[in-house]
């Protein structure tokens, strides 16, 4: 996704505005999570500044280093676009295996500096934790506009606190407590769907967050509608507690023999030893593959090659996965929690199970792997049709809008 960094150069990247567009934006993302990371957050702050670019905006991105020495600033390739990096001085969070954070106390003096370099026309924070929360305390200070879009679940910290269950509690109430006086700042707030939206009012007393779809390119997905010769189930995230990926491997265990059912999971995580511990205990280490990262390409033909996409989290705010899963043309096996029941609806393009429930997602992936060709074939549209409201360009307009403060899109 990111090509090795260069210095910065003055030459003018990415295309022409549509026609009747206004005056190209100076736009400054900040991104606690980004390119090298992987994880839905990082992918769509990446495809969100491709996007941009490719619409001749002028993005600079504030992002952790690759690496603590490798920092400054930088032309990077991202998502084929080419754009500067601000890369700030990292370290590496030692119970996560990839996460870097800058430090807390630095991130104000870090803001200050890019800003006055950049003189950006609107500031997009992609977090409130580090990064955002520095750059929009300054941003503010100077009267430029400030979006911010959440990405976080409680969920998604506590697993790496290393504190004491009734301690992370103190933590989470803390930091939310602190995310809200960092969206109050804001022009807008948004966050990938609605029942995300409703989460984050519940929890922080905010009003009118706007769901905005991360939104994927449906080109870059060859949906094969075909009969499958074979069962796969594909699962494709981090390998982490939240995302509940023992619940999937417990199913599968349950699935009837004469299916030949094989699993392929991929991407990485601290869990992932956890859970080819539990694969050979289960007795399915000759039918669960894990391919830890892989690249764009291999990914496409896992996707089109499945079957079915299994997804047992409880923790997804949009789920990038599960949208890709759809548009490849694949029926979803989801829990119904949090925002997954938003891409999947319940016996149209697949089928929902209450979360934790292994013989529920078992049985839903039965049906499934057993559905008729014109059953399956029905599902398959099913995605098709519904995750064509994703298209990136109607959140690149919905973002665009909210930056130059018009009219959202209808």
């Amino acid at each position: 996704m990111t090509s090795p960094a260069t210095p910065p150069s003055s030459s003018s990247e990415g295309a022409s505005h549509p026609e009747g567009d206004h005056r190209p934006l100076t736009v400054l993302i900040g991104a606690d999570t980004f390119a090298p990371h992987v994880n839905g957050a990082a992918r769509f702050a990446e495809r969100l500044a491709a996007g941009l670019v490719a619409r001749g905006d002028d993005v600079h991105v504030m992002a952790p280093s690759i690496g603590h020495s490798n920092h400054g600033t930088f032309r990077e390739q991202i998502e084929g676009q080419t754009m500067t990096v601000h890369r700030l001085p990292s370290w590496r969070w030692a119970p996560h295996d990839w996460l870097t954070f800058v430090l807390p106390w630095m991130s104000k003096h870090y803001a200050r500096k890019v800003l006055n370099e950049v003189k950006p026309d609107v500031v997009h924070i992609q977090s409130h934790i580090v990064i955002g929360r520095g750059l929009a305390r300054e941003a503010h200070k100077r009267g430029i506009p400030i979006i911010a879009t959440n990405h976080v679940m409680a969920e998604n910290i506590v697993d790496f606190t290393t504190l004491p269950p009734f301690l992370d509690k103190v933590v989470v109430k803390l930091a939310w407590d602190d995310a809200t006086r960092t969206f109050d700042l804001t022009r807008a707030v948004t966050t990938p769907t609605r029942k995300a939206a409703d989460f984050l009012e519940a929890t922080t007393g905010l009003t009118g967050v706007i769901p905005v779809s991360c939104g994927i390119d449906m080109r870059n997905y060859a949906p094969d509608l075909t009969p499958r010769d074979a069962n796969r189930i594909l699962f494709v995230g981090r390998l982490t507690t939240e995302k509940h990926i023992d619940v999937l491997l417990k199913a599968t265990a349950k699935l009837d023999p004469a299916l030949a059912v094989t699993v392929d999971i991929v991407g990485s995580g601290d869990q992932r030893r956890n859970l080819e511990l539990l694969t050979q205990q289960l007795g399915l280490k000759d039918r669960v593959t894990f391919h830890g990262h892989t690249s764009d390409e291999d990914l496409r033909d896992l996707y089109s090659h499945a079957s079915v996409f299994a997804i047992a989290s409880i923790a997804e705010l949009q789920s990038i996965a599960t949208m890709e899963a759809m548009a490849s043309g694949l029926p979803v096996v989801a829990a119904n929690a949090v925002a997954l029941p938003h891409l999947v609806h319940d016996g149209e393009n697949g089928y929902l199970f209450e979360p934790g429930n292994v013989d529920e997602m078992a049985a839903r992936l039965t049906d499934v792997l057993t559905a008729a060709p014109e059953e399956r074939l029905r599902m398959q549209q099913a995605s098709l049709d519904l995750v064509s409201v994703h298209d990136i360009n109607r959140t690149l307009d919905t973002f665009e809008a909210l930056y130059r403060d018009e009219p959202l899109p209808a």
